[in-house]
């Protein structure tokens, strides 16, 4: 197996370039999940106060620290703030029990989960996940972006934190973020695949030293089963003609060529598989490059199509944040 190669941040550290995302693991499953990981050389790991299995997946990393496998400065944990928290009297309380669950000491990057703010909900009086696809629960906030994401500073002078970043951003946000900011946007973290290129957005990204991480890089592999009626209605695309052309000339499966597509333009990526022959598959695709053509060729398929987008899925409250 070859490395698992590197993207150097803004703030110096260094994040590998393909990790194993935690979306929609199961709590009671996330320990043993994680831990085979590793054992398969995943160090990246990608998760969310949102995927409420943050405690049993740092339980998967000790075990694996425990065992002698990795050492804690091997493994690069990503997580993120949630939108009820996003205030600074509950901002960086939260980002501490975060910290906490995990149960590493510190966490590598820690990210805004989405560029809007939502009422507070006291998370321990609120089942998962009523706050958020529960229509009626979704009510804006009046806390500005920078008040969070001085906060998310805050948390990298106390140690909480090494690096920090935003997901789900546009380019107006992070040109605000930088008029203020004291530590840099080290990642911008955004759904990216052949339906949804975003490539303005990711030149301005990439120009400005700030990583990014593509998530759902399937496409609308990961939606199908949450009843998203544009993932229903949507070709799937592994079954694209492009994708499975290309992937049978370089002998690959058409995960591989989907992953290799955005690592070989230095995105990072975070498939999720609990099969142990697809967890080496998606480890593996920086073993070979695709030609430029076959890059452009898969570029080509894109529609502007967006699955994660909570003005289509929160239709009683729609949150235009991509408008």
């Amino acid at each position: 197996m070859a490395p698992n190669k590197t993207i150097t941040l803004a703030s110096g550290h260094e994040m590998p370039l393909v990790g194993f995302g935690l979306w929609k693991v199961p709590a009671d499953q996330a320990a043993d999940t994680v831990y085979n990981a590793v054992t398969a050389g995943y160090r990246l790991f990608d998760g969310a106060y949102d995927y409420q299995n943050e405690k049993e997946a740092g339980q998967g990393i000790q075990r694996a620290i425990k065992d002698g496998l990795v050492k804690r400065e091997d493994v690069f944990v990503t997580t993120k703030l949630w939108n009820n928290y996003h205030a600074k009297e509950h901002a960086i309380p939260m980002m501490k029990a975060q910290n906490e669950a995990w149960g590493l000491g510190y966490i590598d990057l820690f990210l805004i989960h989405f560029p809007v703010a939502l009422e507070y909900i006291d998370p321990e009086k609120v089942r998962y996940p009523v706050w958020w696809m529960e229509d009626k629960s979704v009510r804006t906030a009046k806390v500005s972006i920078r008040e969070t994401w001085e906060c998310m500073e805050a948390i990298v002078d106390s140690g909480i934190a090494k690096s920090i970043g935003v997901s789900n951003f546009q380019a107006q946000s992070l040109y605000d973020i930088q008029s203020y900011l004291k530590h840099p946007i080290s990642a911008l973290q955004i759904e990216h695949h052949p339906y949804l290129v975003q490539p303005e957005l990711i030149k301005m990204a990439q120009k400005h030293n700030i990583a990014v991480t593509a998530y759902s890089s399937f496409g609308p592999q990961s939606y199908v089963e949450l009843e998203n009626a544009r993932a229903q209605d949507t070709k799937v695309l592994f079954e694209a003609e492009v994708v499975k052309g290309i992937a049978e000339t370089h002998n690959v499966t058409p995960a591989q060529i989907l992953l290799r597509w955005a690592t070989q333009r230095n995105i990072a990526v975070i498939p999720k598989s609990n099969n142990p022959e697809r967890m080496a598959q998606n480890l593996s695709v920086l073993e070979f490059d695709l030609v430029s053509n076959e890059i452009e060729m898969i570029s080509g398929l894109n529609q502007g199509l967006r699955f994660n987008d909570p003005a289509f899925y929160l239709p009683e409250n729609p949150l235009y944040i991509f408008a």
